[in-house]
């Protein structure tokens, strides 16, 4: 509820700012008077200068109000309690706040904690009432300043681009920042993993056993990467053998030789692929394909087991297929149609047009499509958790079963661990691994991409 009444609030305050400030720069320019800028400009305008003032005040009272309610509740908190230590005072301070929510409370109520309950109630209303009574009062009041402003003179289409910039630019620094703030969070645990576990048994051993250790202070057992790694690569290698050649020649046929309405069908079904959730593919593996194969394996005279990195792969690769076919199809339609035209018209056929200057012209775009495939294909874990075996051996039979980095990393993060321990913080040395993996990757593919872009531009 509310919620709904916060958003309810915005769409009063954006609706009525807008049409104020449209409706006046619609009047100004019915008088004849030349504006600077078109009316839909000053309804931005307006609507900015209402909604902005509105939103510093609720995000002022989300930032600020949860440690407000926290300190009335602690005034209502007897003496005894507020001497409690940290777990028994949150879990007081936990029961007071269900009693103001409505929710039932184990055990028998303390009369504070009712007294409590009921006063954080009604505090909490009151408060409420005035943060939106004073994001309405501001709101309205950055409206009549904003409206007074409309002139013939005023630049509102500047001040918008001008916010505009600004907002994409903030959007750009939280995208730089959460990538910063995720790779400095991982470093700094690895680095604590790093205390118990040399670098060097963790990159080159060969035996992945971790051990659990009751006092968290030394590592116990082998936590050797090259298992899961190997195993990643397996997995994703075989996933990006059958989605390569197969989305690659899917693009192809779609944007060279399938007519327009082929085109608007057999596309949008291929991206039905990407929608499927993971774990669905998952359960595919594990009840369908990888029987099956163990079947074939048996008329051949050859093991394959059941869950294994062969199964795991095949079903990641027809995942991936939509993100090779529909991004080369794109990019191999923006090719210039000059180009093809000029390849057929000095006698090239149209499979050695493909060949020798389509797929060359798009091929940085290409490139793309694939890094992002495997990315994908480095990343899963659910069908790999199903399908793969879940077997950290160091195996090079793709019939075996594997484990991979992300499913040791739900393993080591599963259940009750303590953090401080190497158990747990073996998973933020797999994730800054898995995160240089595809730096290097991108690294490798913006080299591809430039030398090509720069040998066919």
């Amino acid at each position: 509820m509310t919620s709904f009444i916060v958003a309810a609030l915005l769409l009063i305050l954006l609706g009525l700012s807008y049409s104020q400030g449209y409706l006046g720069g619609r009047a100004l320019a019915a008088t004849g008077v030349r504006l600077h800028s078109r009316p839909r400009y000053h309804g931005i305008l307006v609507a900015i200068w209402c909604l902005l003032p509105a939103i510093l005040v609720l995000g002022a009272w989300a930032l600020l109000g949860p440690g407000l309610m926290r300190a009335f509740v602690m005034s209502y908190l007897p003496p005894d309690v507020q001497e409690l230590g940290p777990h028994q005072l949150n879990a007081a301070i936990r029961r007071v706040e269900a009693i103001a929510s409505g929710y039932g409370v184990a055990g028998a109520m303390e009369p504070w904690e009712t007294a409590a309950g009921v006063a954080l109630r009604r505090m909490r209303e009151f408060a409420f009432l005035v943060v939106i009574a004073s994001a309405a009062g501001l709101g309205i009041l950055g409206l009549l300043f904003a409206r007074r402003r409309i002139s013939p003179r005023l630049r509102a289409r500047n001040s918008v681009e001008w916010l505009i910039r600004l907002l994409l630019l903030a959007c750009s620094v939280v995208a730089v920042m959460t990538t910063l703030g995720i790779v400095v969070s991982l470093f700094n645990e690895a680095i604590q993993f790093f205390t118990f576990v040399h670098p060097f048994d963790f990159f080159f051993g060969t035996v992945w056993n971790p051990g659990f250790s009751t006092t968290g202070t030394a590592a116990i057992g082998q936590y050797g990467l090259l298992p899961l790694l190997w195993g990643t690569v397996m997995v994703a290698g075989i996933a990006m053998l059958v989605a390569v050649p197969i989305g690659l020649f899917t693009a192809i046929y779609l944007s060279q030789y399938a007519s327009g309405r082929l085109r608007a069908v057999a596309k949008p079904v291929i991206e039905v692929l990407a929608g499927i959730p993971t774990i669905v593919y998952g359960f595919f593996a594990l009840v369908t394909v990888g029987p099956y194969l163990s079947r074939v394996g048996s008329v051949l005279g050859i093991g394959i087991n059941a869950t294994s990195a062969l199964t795991a792969g095949l079903v990641m690769g027809i995942m991936i297929i939509p993100f090779v076919s529909s991004l080369s199809d794109d990019i191999m339609r923006q090719v210039p149609r000059s180009l093809r035209d000029g390849s057929l018209g000095l006698g090239a056929t149209p499979s050695e047009t493909i060949r020798r200057v389509l797929l060359p012209a798009a091929l940085p775009g290409i490139v793309g499509a694939l890094l992002l495939a495997v990315s994908r294909a480095i990343g899963e874990t659910m069908i790999v958790v199903l399908a793969a075996g879940n077997s950290p051996v160091l195996r090079f039979n793709p019939a075996e079963p594997v484990s991979t980095i992300t499913v040791t990393i739900v393993n080591q993060l599963t259940g009750d661990s303590d953090f401080s321990g190497p158990q747990s913080l073996v998973a933020f040395a797999l994730g800054l691994t898995l995160f240089m993996i595809t730096l290097v990757l991108n690294m490798v593919a913006l080299y591809i991409v430039r030398r090509f872009r720069e040998q066919y531009e």
